[in-house]
């Protein structure tokens, strides 16, 4: 029987992207050939050189020889094509982050742990920058580094060999296998500015079980501080320049800046735990059982648009007021009487508690500047018990801070090993369950619609996902001729897949008493969710794959899976690749294969509201099902256009890609072109305008307002005013839908080569990636808009990639990388910015044989992206969608203990 616990180390030159902590470069070299993969082949002794597809492989002390402790962040430096934003802002993206790689959506992106397909996150990035609207992708965050032995990172679509959403490619997390030793990390950084300190510390422990068998835990806990990089909005700078004082004094506005009214930057990580543990034992030489799982939580908290009282500068024009509509925004009014006047001027909204018409429309704004309450009315307003203002209780106006806690957790358990049958049968029984849960909370808010009863703190609710995964995979080799034997890999998968939607406490979704009159209703920035939900679906799916040498020169691969999914239509999708070694140091590879991605339940099934900043107005966007009933009105209003009815089903895909791996002396290189084709994406659509959809379902009518066009409907028996209960601000939603079509297309060249220096040993890797994304056909029956098409387009930069020298010489350790980073588009402020290159330098020292001291600098020179041209508008000093984020430079010190 081949040994299963202990698998030979694997490194690779074709993206070693920083030295080995441990090893030589000339010991790299020396074992090259030598080196297996397990992702993108079912074969047990198949090399990352000798791979029909390019798979790289970063090995675990690798991986982590960088100024991050966020695994993505880690990724991001290691894998050109990767990119994470730092995701401000964007509800719930920023407790977890969507991902890319070359591109794509995160769910187009498949994620294994040790060769099992890891389950999604909860979170669905209704904010994801554009280029991951909509997407719910694995949280990889709930992974610690140090657990890691390796990664897998395969560069080629391999749904026929996974399964659904293995466009992109695949990232295998490998985890550390050892039956004994121990290591231990403790970390402390903190940025250039003086904020976002943060820590981390880290452990990994090995143990026998029994004389067969290992049990191998990682433990870590850490803590982030965020950050701020913001500048003083304009209409504050207004408003207090023009003589309202309550926005002078921006320590009552935002208590967590203390100095700007508007957040911008990382948002605070708290609590961070981890755990992970991996273990098998060798029942006898035919069979070995295993098990590895882990727990993980986490708190995330982040800052909201800044909700202004009284508005700026275009209150003298005539302008849209700037004032947070629903809470602050009132009617234009006589400013000698306060009562509504098309020809007025604008005003602080005022209700009236009993309904009754005692009160004021609003409070007249006037002055120089066009913002000072007029005292009088303000002062009947106050004086009197049944008219109210939100400008009495919270003259400055107030910043949400939004978060949630996050628990992730998973165990899979199986069986594996061979069965003689002639060249014997490799078996591998599984099966696994994941879930993660996000449950959220929004503070230092309101529900505007329940006037001066509003609680400030709200649990909207939380959504979980869960999965069941059960896998019967087989390996069987058969002596037909060739140069090898013919590996005939076949087995089965079936997928449970639950979302559950939990309802947020009373207030968050409540539609109070001044509903009527203008106050909009639920915890405002985040509207809870009203009732509890939960949709299912699962799928089941065959492969076979096939690889053999077919000679001493050529190895061709093949591949077929059919899925079916309860809730879809059928897939079959294949793959044919192979190489060419037209020389020993020479290398050809090619691949063609079909691919899909299949709406997630949660994609099906969410309902969600947010606050979006529109041309500087903020507005309530809501995200509903297809199914539900409005929906259905959406639908219906879409399909009048006479372009079709939306439908939500799989997309499809197709990639090719053609490639070399050549040495010369002492370095090796690769590069390799890709052509991806993804038809009918599934996407949010464009904005449907709600009282467009509701006036079109009532026959053409002309209600006024999203409340008396609901009211009238269910009167008219139209609806039910049931299913639509927290949409009563809606001023626009979108549906999921298959719409767009792209083209992606790249180069990806990796290289190292290693040498003598000094008295040392030195490598310098290289790994660069050209990647352009098209949008070939935006859609007709439900198109994505033109801001969408821009940033899958140019919000990422073209040309990626870093150079690393690394150098051990004696007890030192040093590396030096630049990163660089082309032009891109920020499409969140509509600007073109530069390129940069960002340079990360390390120094480590061996004390003793288990003490190492490591100090680093990541962003050495503090580079920041172009400033936003309209920084004042909102108060963002740097463009939010940085591909480098824009925190500038951090170092860290960091101490690692073995034995």
């Amino acid at each position: 029987m081949r040994q299963l616990t202990q698998r030979p180390p694997l490194k690779i030159a074709t993206l070693a992207l920083a030295v080995s902590m441990a090893q030589s470069a000339i010991a790299q070299q020396d074992t090259l050939l030598e080196e297996v993969i397990i992702t993108g082949t079912r074969l047990a002794d198949r090399s990352a050189a000798d791979s029909p597809v390019p798979v790289d492989v970063i090995s675990g002390s690798d991986f982590r020889v960088n100024g991050s402790t966020d695994l993505q962040d880690m990724l991001r430096t290691q894998v050109p094509s990767f990119n994470v934003n730092s995701q401000p802002i964007s509800d719930a993206a920023t407790i977890t982050r969507p991902p890319n790689l070359r591109g794509l959506s995160p769910d187009n992106v498949l994620v294994l742990v040790n060769g099992k397909r890891r389950h999604r996150g909860s979170i669905i990035s209704f904010l994801g920058g554009g280029i991951s609207d909509g997407a719910q992708g694995v949280d990889m965050a709930a992974i610690p580094s140090l657990a890691i032995k390796q990664v897998e990172v395969l560069r080629d679509g391999a749904s026929s060999q996974y399964g659904s959403d293995a466009i992109a490619g695949v990232l295998n997390f490998r985890l550390r296998d050892a039956a004994e030793g121990f290591e231990m990390v403790a970390r402390t950084a903190s940025t250039f500015e003086g904020d976002g300190d943060n820590y981390m510390v880290s452990a990994n422990l090995g143990l026998p079980l029994g004389d067969n068998g290992f049990v191998n835990i990682t433990g870590e806990m850490r803590d982030v501080e965020g950050t701020v990089r913001s500048v003083i909005r304009d209409d504050v700078a207004f408003a207090a320049a023009n003589g309202y004082a309550p926005v002078s004094d921006f320590q009552t506005i935002n208590t967590y800046t203390g100095d700007v009214p508007q957040y911008w930057g990382t948002p605070d990580v708290s609590d961070d735990i981890k755990l992970f543990i991996n273990s098998a034992y060798e029942i006898n030489d035919n069979m070995e059982v295993y098990a590895f799982g882990n727990y993980a939580e986490r708190e995330v908290e982040g800052g909201f648009f800044y909700r202004n009282v009284v508005g700026g500068a275009n209150n003298l024009t005539g302008g849209s007021t700037g004032q947070r509509g629903g809470v602050y925004a009132g009617p234009t009014v006589d400013p000698l009487t306060g009562l509504s006047s098309a020809t007025g001027v604008p005003s602080v909204l005022v209700g009236d508690l009993d309904g009754g018409s005692s009160c004021i429309d609003g409070i007249p704004l006037g002055g120089s500047g066009g913002v000072i309450p007029d005292p009088t009315f303000l002062s009947q307003v106050s004086a009197s018990e049944n008219c109210f203002s939100f400008i009495e209780t919270i003259p400055g106006g107030f910043v949400p801070r939004f978060g949630g806690t996050n628990e992730d957790m998973a165990l899979a358990v199986g069986v594996r090993g061979d069965i003689n049958v002639g060249t014997g049968l490799d078996y591998d029984l599984s099966v696994q369950r994941g879930s993660n849960r996000t449950d959220f909370f929004i503070r230092n808010t309101i529900n505007a619609s329940l006037g001066p009863a509003t609680p400030r703190d709200f649990v909207p609710g939380g959504q979980e996902q869960t999965e069941t995964v059960y896998n019967a995979n087989f390996v069987y080799g058969i002596d037909v001729g060739f140069a090898s034997d013919l590996s005939i890999a076949f087995g089965a998968e079936f997928r449970e897949e639950e979302f559950d939607l939990f309802a947020g406490d009373p207030a968050s979704f409540a539609l109070g008493p001044l509903a009527s009159q203008g106050f909009s209703s639920s915890s405002n920035g985040f509207g809870g969710f009203p009732n509890d939900t939960s949709a299912e679906q699962d799928n089941t799916s065959f492969y076979i794959d096939l690889e053999a040498d077919i000679t001493d020169e050529l190895t061709l691969q093949a591949a077929a899976r059919h899925e079916e999914f309860s809730n879809f239509d059928g897939t079959i999708t294949y793959k044919l690749a192979g190489m060419y070694r037209v020389t020993d140091s020479f290398r050809i590879r090619g691949a063609f294969s079909t691919g899909f991605h299949a709406p997630t339940a949660g994609q099906a099934n969410i309902t969600n509201v947010t606050t979006q900043n529109v041309q500087g107005v903020l507005v309530d966007q809501g995200t509903l099902p297809l199914s539900s009933a409005a929906g259905q009105l959406g639908a219906d209003f879409v399909e009048s256009f006479g372009n079709g009815r939306p439908e939500l089903d799989t997309e499809e895909a197709e990639n090719y890609s053609i490639g070399v791996v050549f040495d010369i002396g002492n370095s090796t290189w690769t590069v390799d072109y890709y052509n991806i084709d993804v038809t009918d994406r599934i996407a949010l659509g464009a904005n449907v305008d709600f009282l467009d959809a509701l006036n079109f379902a009532g026959g053409g009518s002309d209600y006024g307002s999203i409340s008396e066009a609901l009211t009238g409907l269910d009167a008219d028996g139209i609806i039910n005013r049931q299913d639509f209960l927290g949409l009563d601000d809606l001023a626009e939603f979108r549906f999921f839908s298959n719409s767009f079509d792209t083209n992606t297309e790249g180069v990806d060249v990796v290289g190292n080569t290693y040498f003598d220096f000094l008295s040392g040993s030195s490598t310098v890797t290289v790994a660069l990636n050209y990647n352009k994304t098209e949008v070939t056909d935006r859609g007709t029956v439900n198109p994505i808009s033109d801001g969408r098409v821009e940033a899958l387009e140019l919000q990422l930069p073209e040309f990626k990639g870093n150079i690393t020298w690394s150098h051990v010489q004696g007890k030192f350790r040093t590396l030096l990388r630049a990163n660089y980073f082309g032009d891109w588009r920020s499409t969140s402020n509509g600007y073109d910015v530069g390129a940069s290159t960002l340079i990360d330098a390390q120094v480590a020292y061996q004390f003793t044989d288990s003490l190492e001291v490591v100090l680093g600098v990541e962003n050495l020179f503090d580079e920041f992206p172009d400033e936003n041209p309209g920084q004042g508008s909102v108060g963002q000093l740097y463009p939010e969608d940085s591909p480098f984020g824009f925190n500038g430079g951090t170092w860290y010190l960091q101490g690692r203990f073995v034995f």
